[in-house]
Formats: C-alpha cells, sequence, structure tokens
C-alpha cells in the first residue's frame, strides 16, 4: 500500500508520475557542478533599484550565462590539435591533457568553450562518442564525480544508487567501448596514489582507445599529476581582445546611445580596462556594473577615476562587495556557509533568505517576489553564474568565496566533515571521522557536511545562538537517531532554518515512516522545515501547530501522514512533499504550493477550502472530485482566479460506487474551469455525460494557451471536443479512454507534436492528423485501428516522410514511448 486503503490504482500511477518529476527537481539541488569564472557587481556611486532590473532580468541572465571567449582561438586550436591526435601505443584507453593558470584567469570558460566547440565537431567528425564537464573542486569526492558523469552521459545523476561499486558498474556500462573527452575542471589533488583518484581512473579503463582527458588545475605540479606530456599555461589576453571582452559585457547590445556617448563610453572603457590587471574575472566583474548602468554616463566616470587606485583583484572584489545594498549584501554572505561548487537554486536561495529575515518588503511588496529580485540583481552584477543547465540554478567564483570568508566572519560556518578511506585488513572501508576543528560559539548559520551523531551532539547542541542548521547530507548506511533530532528541537531553540537531507531521497524503505519528534513544538521562532529521507512518509505530530511563524514544510518525496492540523499555519508559503491530507486548509490563506488537495465528503476536506488559496502557484492535483456534487460547490474552489497555476490534475476515484450522475458530473467538471494562463490539463476518471463549455469553445474563458492536456480513464463514447479551443496544444494523450474516436479537426491542431494512445480499445479510425505532428505513440490498441484505412495510409505515408524518417512503418523505434508505456503497465490494472 502506497497512500490510504481507499486510494485507486489511478491515484498510484499519478503518485509515481509526481514523484519522478519530483525526483528531477531534487537531482538539480542535489548537483555540483562546474566552477564559474565570473560572478560580482561594481556598484559605485549610486546605488541601483531592483525596480530597474525588472525589464532587464531575462536579458541579464541570458548575458551571465552564456560567456564568449576572446583571443583564444589560436589556444583552442593546440588544444583541438592534441584532442585529435591518434592514440599511441600505451596500455591506456585514454591520454591526459593539462591546462594550468592562476584563480580567475578563464580557465572554467575556456574548458566550458572547448566542450561546447568540440561538441559541435563531434556533429560533423564523429570525434567522441561521450562527452561529460565535470567540476573537482577541493573536496575531491569520486562518488560525486561518478554521479556527475552519468548526470552527463544519461541526463540523470542515478542519485538512488549510494553504493560506489554499483555507481562504478553504471558509469562503466555507459562507458564500455565508447571513445569519450572528460574534463576535470579545477584539479586540486596532489598526489597519484590518492585512493579515490585511482579509483576513478580505473573506472574509465573499459573506454575505448582515443578517449581524452582534458585537466585543469591552479597549479603546474597538481595538473601533472593525470599528464604525462607537457602541460600547457593558461596564456594571457593581448590587450586588444581584453579590450573586445571588456566591452562586450559592458556594452548593452540592444542600448541606445548617441553617437558622442557611444565614443565616450569606449574611450573610458579602454581607459578603465588598462587598468583591470589582464584578469578574465576582474573584466568581467567590472563589466557588468557598467552594463547594469549603461545610461548613466557618470557612472562610468566615476568608475574610471576610481580604478586608478586599484592594485589587486582583491581590491575590485572588495569594493563591488561593499557598494551592494546591506539587504543584499547579507543574502550573498548567507551563501558562503555552502561548499564551494555546489549548485544553489533561485527557490532555494530565495526560501532561505526569506527565513532569515533577510528579505525587506515594503507594505505593498510581496516578499519572495522581493527577494527574487535580489537573485535578479546578483545575476545581473555577475555575483551569481547561471550553470549550463538551467537558469535558475547558480555558482559562485572561488574568488568571490575566499572574499566572502574573510569578510563574513564567524555569523557563517561551515564544516567539512569529509569521509575518509581507510585500510582494514585486505578490505577498503569508508568511514567519518569525528571533525576536530573549532566552530566558533557566536556562529548563527552552519552547514554540515556528512552526518554524524557524535559531531552534532558535541559541537553543535551547545550553539545558543545558532539561526540555521543544515546537515547535507546523511548518507544510507548512516542512521538518524530520532533522539539526536529530538536533542536539536529541545536546545537549539533559536532556529529559523532546520534542514536535514539524506543522500538517496528517492524513497527505498516503503514500510518505514519517520516520526518528528513533539518536541519540534519549542522551536517557536522556526520558518523553515526540511527534511529529505529515503523513508517514505513523515509524521507530523500535532505541536507543529505552535509554530506560527513556520513558512517552508520542504519533505521532497515524503508523504505526510497524520497531520492533526487546525489551519493556523497562517504565514505557511509553501508544502514540498508527495501526499498530504491537511484539514481546514483554506485558513493557509497565504499558501503558494501545495502539491495535492483530496476532497473528502467531511468537516474540513470540503473543496471550498481552495476558495481564497488564491495565491497557488505551480502544479496542483486535486483528488476525490466524486465527494463534490454540484457546480455550485465546484464553483466554490475559485480555480479560474488563481491565475499562477501552470499545471492541473484533476482527479475522480476510479470504480468508486458513491459517484453523482453523469449528468451531475459533467456540472461540476463545468464549475472547475481552470485559469486562461494554465499550461497543462490532466482530467482522469471522469465519468460525464459531455465536456465543458470551456473546454469546447462555447465560452470565452478557459485556458487559451494550453500546451499539455491528457485524458485517463475517461468514459465517454464520442469526445464532442472542439479542441480549436486550444489552437497552441503541443500534447494529447489519451489513456485507457472509451472515446470511439478522436475529434474531427485534429488536423487543425497546428502545433500539436506529440499524440499518444494507450489502450483505448473503442477507437478504430482515425481522422486527418496536424502536419505539425512530430511523435505518435500506439500501443495496446484496436487491431481495425491500424487497417487499410484511408486516413490510416495518410497518416502513415506523413509519418515516413516527416516523422521518424524510416521507410518502414512497422519496425518504426518507438524507443521513448514504449519505455514509458511498460511503466504504466505495471501500475495500472
Amino acid at each position: 500500500a502506497f497512500l490510504q486503503e481507499d486510494a485507486t490504482a489511478l491515484d498510484f500511477v499519478l503518485t509515481l508520475i509526481s514523484i519522478w518529476k519530483l525526483k528531477k527537481r531534487i537531482e538539480k539541488v542535489e548537483s555540483t557542478v562546474s566552477d564559474v569564472i565570473k560572478s560580482a557587481p561594481l556598484d559605485v556611486a549610486t546605488k541601483i533599484s531592483l525596480e530597474g532590473i525588472a525589464n532587464k532580468d531575462r536579458s541579464s541572465i541570458r548575458a551571465a550565462s552564456k560567456r564568449m571567449v576572446f583571443g583564444r582561438e589560436g589556444f583552442r586550436d593546440e588544444i583541438m590539435a592534441k584532442l585529435c591526435k591518434p592514440p599511441s601505443c600505451s596500455d591506456k584507453c585514454y591520454s591526459a591533457i593539462g591546462i594550468y593558470g592562476v584563480s580567475g584567469s578563464g580557465k572554467t570558460i575556456f574548458a566550458r568553450y572547448i566542450r561546447d566547440y568540440t561538441e559541435e565537431k563531434c556533429k560533423e567528425d564523429k570525434l567522441f562518442d561521450i562527452i561529460m564537464c565535470i567540476h573537482v573542486s577541493r573536496t575531491f569526492n569520486v562518488d560525486n564525480i561518478f554521479h556527475e558523469m552519468l548526470k552527463d552521459i544519461t541526463g540523470n545523476r542515478h542519485s538512488d544508487i549510494s553504493d560506489r561499486e554499483d555507481l562504478k558498474d553504471k558509469l562503466q556500462k555507459e562507458l564500455c567501448d565508447k571513445c569519450f573527452f572528460l574534463i576535470l575542471d579545477d584539479f586540486w589533488v596532489e598526489d597519484r596514489a590518492n585512493k579515490q583518484l585511482t579509483e576513478l581512473l580505473s573506472s574509465l579503463s573499459v573506454g575505448k582507445k582515443g578517449s581524452k582527458i582534458l585537466v585543469t588545475a591552479q597549479e603546474e605540479m597538481t595538473a601533472r599529476v593525470l599528464c604525462a606530456g607537457k602541460i600547457t599555461k593558461m596564456p594571457e589576453l593581448d590587450k586588444e581582445s581584453f579590450y573586445k571582452m571588456f566591452m562586450h559585457y559592458a556594452l548593452d547590445p540592444d542600448g541606445e546611445y548617441e553617437q558622442d556617448g557611444k565614443r565616450e563610453r569606449e574611450r573610458l572603457g579602454w581607459f578603465i580596462a588598462e587598468k583591470l590587471l589582464k584578469s578574465p574575472i576582474v573584466a568581467v566583474i567590472v563589466a557588468g556594473q557598467l552594463w547594469m548602468n549603461g545610461d548613466d554616463i557618470e557612472f562610468w566616470k566615476n568608475t574610471a577615476d576610481h580604478v586608478k587606485f586599484v592594485d589587486t583583484t582583491w581590491d575590485i572584489l572588495w569594493w563591488s562587495y561593499q557598494e551592494l545594498p546591506l539587504d543584499i549584501r547579507r543574502c550573498l554572505e548567507y551563501c558562503n556557509i555552502f561548499p564551494r561548487g555546489i549548485s544553489l537554486t533561485k527557490n532555494q536561495l530565495v526560501r532561505l533568505w526569506m527565513a532569515q529575515g533577510f528579505v525587506k518588503p515594503s507594505a505593498t511588496e510581496d516578499m519572495e517576489e522581493k527577494a527574487e529580485g535580489y537573485v535578479k540583481k546578483l545575476i545581473s552584477c555577475l555575483f551569481l553564474e547561471p550553470t549550463r543547465m538551467h537558469d535558475y540554478s547558480f555558482t559562485i567564483h572561488d574568488q568571490l568565496h575566499d572574499l566572502l570568508d574573510k569578510v563574513v566572519g564567524s555569523d557563517c560556518f561551515r564544516i567539512d566533515n569529509e569521509r575518509i578511506e581507510k585500510e582494514e585488513g585486505p578490505s577498503r572501508i569508508e568511514k567519518e571521522e569525528v571533525w576536530q576543528g573549532y566552530v566558533p560559539r557566536e556562529v548563527r548559520h552552519l552547514f554540515v557536511q556528512n552526518y554524524d551523531a557524535e559531531l552534532i551532539t558535541k559541537m553543535v547542541l551547545g550553539l545558543k545562538n545558532l539561526r540555521t542548521l543544515i546537515i547535507y547530507i546523511v548518507r544510507s548506511d548512516t542512521p538518524v537517531e530520532e533522539m539526536v533530532i529530538e536533542s536539536i528541537c529541545k536546545r537549539l531553540l533559536k532556529l529559523r532554518v532546520l534542514i536535514i537531507h539524506f543522500s538517496n531521497t528517492i524513497y527505498e524503505d516503503h514500510d518505514k515512516i519517520f516520526r518528528f519528534p513533539k518536541s519540534v513544538g519549542q522551536l517557536k521562532h522556526l520558518r523553515y522545515l526540511g527534511f529529505r529521507s529515503s523513508a517514505w512518509a513523515v509524521f507530523l505530530p500535532s505541536t507543529l501547530n505552535k509554530l506560527h511563524h513556520i513558512q517552508q514544510l520542504d519533505f521532497g518525496c515524503m508523504s505526510i501522514v497524520n497531520p492533526k492540523f487546525t489551519g493556523c499555519l497562517i504565514n505557511l508559503l509553501q508544502i514540498i512533499c508527495q501526499f498530504c491530507d491537511f484539514a481546514n486548509i483554506g485558513r493557509m490563506i497565504s499558501l503558494k504550493t501545495l502539491p495535492h488537495f483530496r476532497v473528502r465528503d467531511e468537516e474540513g476536506y470540503e473543496v471550498e477550502q481552495l476558495r481564497y488559496l488564491n495565491k497557488l502557484r505551480g502544479t496542483l492535483m486535486i483528488d476525490g472530485l466524486q465527494n463534490v456534487k454540484s457546480k455550485e460547490q465546484a464553483d466554490q474552489a475559485n480555480l479560474a482566479v488563481k491565475e499562477q497555476l501552470t499545471e492541473l490534475y484533476l482527479v475522480w476515484a476510479h470504480g468508486d460506487g458513491t459517484r453523482c450522475s453523469p449528468k451531475d458530473e459533467a456540472e461540476v467538471l463545468e464549475g472547475l474551469c481552470p485559469p486562461v494562463g494554465l499550461q497543462s490539463l490532466t482530467i482522469c476518471c471522469y465519468d460525464g455525460s459531455r465536456y465543458p463549455d470551456w473546454m469546447v469553445g462555447l465560452q470565452n474563458c478557459g485556458p487559451k494557451d494550453l500546451q499539455q492536456l491528457h485524458f485517463w480513464r475517461c468514459n465517454q463514447k464520442a469526445p464532442c471536443l472542439e479542441l480549436e479551443t486550444f489552437r497552441h496544444l503541443r500534447e494529447l494523450w489519451l489513456i485507457y479512454c472509451s472515446w470511439d474516436t478522436l475529434p474531427d479537426n485534429m488536423e487543425n491542431l497546428t502545433s500539436l507534436k506529440l499524440l499518444r494512445i494507450f489502450k483505448c480499445l473503442n477507437i478504430r479510425s482515425l481522422p486527418t492528423l496536424p502536419q505539425s505532428l512530430e511523435v505518435f505513440e500506439l500501443d495496446g490498441c484496436n487491431e481495425e485501428l491500424t487497417a487499410e484505412h484511408a486516413n490510416w495510409q495518410k497518416n502513415k505515408d506523413m509519418s515516413r516522410n516527416s516523422i521518424h524518417k524510416t521507410n518502414d512503418w512497422d519496425s518504426a523505434p518507438f524507443n521513448c514511448s514504449y519505455v514509458r508505456f511498460m511503466m504504466t503497465r505495471l501500475f495500472l490494472p
């Protein structure tokens, strides 16, 4: 059993779909990504208001994430020649190339540039089968590297695999007989005999001859650890290339400058660039601030006056940091508790800053929007560097961490409690030794790497001023004792943030429920409670009702069971979990994230509980809709005004005998009209006699820009749908539906890319499908559907010509679709 005893098989499937999506989000948060080559603003005489950023945030994020490379063409060709060099007679399947240079000299950006350039070459010349770019960091951890390599190869970090040997086996299966190109960026290992390095290199032995490794490091000797041949120092940019790079980031390409104004900026830019020590990171820091102040020529002049007195990179970083607004400076300082190289997401930062009270909105401002403005400011000024994969995931450059180490003092602290490999007899085991350092007694924000009960007991429980405690991670071989959690709740009474994150957050302990102690109610100041465990559920005590300031409940993929809430958590903004069942949730009027709401035929669980939750955003699943008996009741949900919802699931119970008539059920769906901006709609187990007016174009409402429309177990013979209402539709799914035909106007869905039909046994013919269709997935349907029908032949010909690029329809490689459908078969009755 997964949820409660009355859960249906379809509920189970939808839960699994939601878990899969949550798993992807978790993997983004857990990722440790590449080092960043630049970050920071230069805010001289004027402070920039956050309001001024609003119209620039898209372009600024784009500008920050798409770094261009200047003056490196010759160096690129030199490295590419080495990459293309035929393999030697060495026993190894790979050879290594080394680049070294001081921090901020452009190694990371150049490594990414080589990766992107090589990917383009691979399309033409088939140079490598696999390309991986991994940020190594000072805390060399082969498990993390294996996870990141798998992510680059498969798109999946495989966080559910915690055993190193299993990880290695999985990786070697992917690398076997493949010619790979592995970039190890920011390499710090100085001893080739390092056991974890040996483990990494042994995993590469299955590759194909001609594979290559590119190593970047700050020290020459470090780069030599892997490189048998000559290594190369990162060359300095010549003056002209440095100036071009600087002005590229300083001038807004969309800016409208008068001719004299542009010439003056170019003159000032040349003067400023000459003073920046030919350091790429310094150039981008200063240029980013000039870009933000592109309309203010006085700002450029003040910057030119100031750089006359700059002697070191430190001077510019320090100056830039000081000019940040105080609230944003505190938010940036807080980021220093995280390990170097870790990826930080926008939502993660915003929630933590809000919990600590760093965000000070005015009476008319939304706190979360204000915090997002802080993120945009730090991106625009290049203090935060977007990663390659996601615009809302960021890293901080090592030199900025060095700056923050010096200015933050004892407020923020990190315990690098690393796991140590030791030999015991003939075998190698991995252990954690109790960290022996000193924790400042006045520390307010603490990050503990790797959970250890003894360390927590001896060094953390006495920190009376602690506001933040983040324990990342708890490994699968390390149990968390409930008595330790209870001690934290009883002794660290000033905590605003308590987060405990397990290494394997995709639940594996199907019968395990973690019980939070009643003492959690003593944390009167708590704003953020995060607990991501491998258990399937967490039991929250009724004392949680005392946490009147709580803003975030984050339990990842876990379900919340037996929540005896009174609905008094009026400041609660986010509930992140797989399944929850709160009574009187309508009182939580600040709520923005609610993954699931189950309607029951009892007080406190009515659909009208959703009426005033108009700040809800993202995804919402409403099930138990068989307990809504009329359009008037459905109207009480007030879904149409929840403008920030993007994905909606409407679920009736499959086979429930208490349902109302098909006519009344149709009226219920009529009353559940979604907001206009909805992107994805899924309707499950609907038995109504018709589809609502907002779906058939009879009302000027409903989700006009809908991208995805999914029907599961809908029991109408004819769909009676005018899908032209959804002219932007890109995906249409029919799963276990009783429809006997598709709408006649399908060919007018000119944006449709994916059509999926599974186990719809009554459909015996097809209308003409749109020319835009790229993927048609068909499985488990009536054999008559594939008979010699005119439209079937027309659609088949279209697929041959434009979809699958194959001459054999019957052997068309629906690889991706069949994997998904095989998953579905496991759980659908």
